[in-house]
C-alpha cells in the first residue's frame, strides 16, 4: 500500500513544479518602454529647429541684406574710381602747369611768386621750402632763434613734412577699395552657404526633394557668390591702378624735394640770388 501511494506524491510534487517553472522562466520586460519613448522625439526635435529657424525674421533677412551690402561695395567702388580719378588727374595737369611756370622763373623770388599763385601739391612743397628759406615759417617774436637753427635741417624736414600730406590726400580712399576687394567674396559665399543652409532645411521639413524645390532656393543663394564677385574684381583693379599712379605722383614730390633743396644749397638758402635769365 505504501509503495502506491509514494509514486503518487512524487507524481503530484512534479506537476507541481512544472505549474511553477512558467512563472519564474517568463522575462520581465523592464526597460523596453524606457528606451522607446526616449528614442521618439528625435525627429520632432529636428523639425522643429527647422520651423523656428524658417519662422525667424532675421533668416529672411540675411541673403538679402547680403546682396544690398554687395551692391553698396560695388557703388562705391565705381564712385572712388571717378573721384580718384578726377583727383589724380587735377594734380598731374596742375603739377605740370607749375613745373613749366617755376623753374622758368629766374630766380627763387620769382618761382615764390609762382607758387603762391598756383595751385597743386608741387606748389604747396614750395611754398613751404621758401618759407623756411626766408624765415616766414617763424613767429615775429622767436626771429632771434631764426638766425640760430640750421636752415638746411630745418627746410629738409619741412619738406618731408608736406610730402607726408599730400601722400596722406592722394592715398585716402585706396584702403576702403582695398579692403572691398579682400572681403566682398567672402561676403558674398557667406550669402550662399546661408541661403543653401536655409533651403535644405525647408526640404528637410517639407520632404520635397525634388529638383524645381531645389533648383530656384540654391540657385538664388548662388546669386550672392556672383555679386561677391562682381563687386571685388573692380574694387582690386581700381586699388591697383591707383595705387601705381601714387607711387608715381611720390617720385614726382621726392624729385622735386630734392631738386627744390639743391636750389636752395646753390643760393645759400637766401631768395636774392640772380640768374642769367635761363630759368633756375
Amino acid at each position: 500500500m505504501t509503495e502506491k501511494t509514494l509514486p503518487a506524491l512524487v507524481s503530484s510534487d512534479s506537476s507541481q513544479s512544472t505549474a511553477q517553472s512558467p512563472s519564474l522562466a517568463a522575462p520581465t520586460p523592464s526597460t523596453s518602454p524606457t528606451t522607446a519613448e526616449t528614442a521618439v522625439p528625435s525627429q520632432p526635435e529636428t523639425a522643429l529647429f527647422g520651423n523656428e529657424l524658417l519662422s525667424s525674421p532675421l533668416s529672411s533677412l540675411v541673403v538679402p541684406t547680403v546682396l544690398s551690402v554687395l551692391i553698396f561695395f560695388s557703388v562705391v567702388t565705381w564712385a572712388a574710381l571717378l573721384i580718384k580719378g578726377v583727383q589724380f588727374s587735377r594734380f598731374r595737369r596742375q603739377n605740370k602747369h607749375f613745373s613749366y611756370q617755376f623753374w622758368k622763373s629766374p630766380d627763387l623770388l620769382e618761382g615764390g611768386q609762382v607758387a603762391r599763385q598756383s595751385q597743386g601739391s608741387l606748389a604747396r612743397i614750395a611754398r613751404v621750402g621758401l618759407d623756411v628759406i626766408s624765415g616766414n615759417d617763424i613767429s615775429t617774436h622767436r626771429r632771434e632763434l631764426a638766425r640760430k637753427i640750421n636752415r638746411g635741417e630745418r627746410l629738409e624736414r619741412s619738406l618731408r613734412q608736406q610730402i607726408l600730406r599730400e601722400r596722406r590726400v592722394l592715398e585716402s580712399g585706396l584702403a576702403i577699395v582695398a579692403s572691398i576687394g579682400s572681403t566682398a567674396p567672402f561676403i558674398g559665399l557667406f550669402g550662399t552657404v546661408w541661403g543653401i543652409m536655409e533651403a535644405l532645411v525647408r526640404i528637410g521639413i517639407t520632404g520635397e526633394a525634388g529638383l524645381d524645390s531645389v533648383a530656384g532656393p540654391i540657385g538664388h543663394a548662388l546669386i550672392a557668390t556672383g555679386i561677391g564677385i562682381a563687386a571685388a574684381v573692380p574694387a582690386v583693379l581700381v586699388y591697383n591702378y591707383f595705387v601705381r599712379r601714387f607711387k608715381l605722383a611720390s617720385g614726382d614730390m621726392e624729385a622735386f624735394a630734392e631738386e627744390f633743396y639743391s636750389l636752395a644749397q646753390e643760393t645759400g638758402f637766401s631768395t636774392e640770388l640772380q640768374h642769367d635769365g635761363s630759368g633756375i
